[in-house]
């Protein structure tokens, strides 16, 4: 019997999130939901731009969040919440990544892009 591995496109790569990545999303948010601070099960691995989309999963991308364990759940309410709590959510989120990484930074260079075009 011959066992196949089923081969990751590029842009499923490109969209997972590396134990690397997770590590130093984790040093930068300070281990701390960047929406509500709570530091007791939260996790590094929010796309700010959905992998739905063509999120990639790069520093620039990711967010330490709450679990589904906590109160809060602000991981649940940034996918699956209402359009206001997304929106609320979506906004802080882009206020912090521009103060890491300067007002230049954008969702739009977060989107994995084929062969670097469109």
């Amino acid at each position: 019997m011959i066992h196949t591995r089923k081969l990751k496109s590029k842009r499923a790569k490109a969209t997972d999130i590396t134990k690397q990545v997770k590590l130093e999303v984790w040093e930068r948010d300070k281990g701390r939901c960047v929406y509500c601070g709570n530091t007791y099960n939260v996790m590094p691995n929010a796309h700010v731009v959905p992998r739905s989309k063509g999120g990639m999963g790069i520093v620039t991308n990711v967010v330490t969040l709450c679990t589904n364990l906590t109160d809060n759940k602000c991981h649940h309410y940034y996918d699956n919440g209402t359009k206001e709590q997304r929106e609320k959510i979506d906004a802080k989120i882009v206020a912090y990544m521009k103060r890491h990484y300067g007002e230049d930074w954008c969702k739009e260079d977060q989107i994995y892009k084929k062969y670097g075009g469109k």
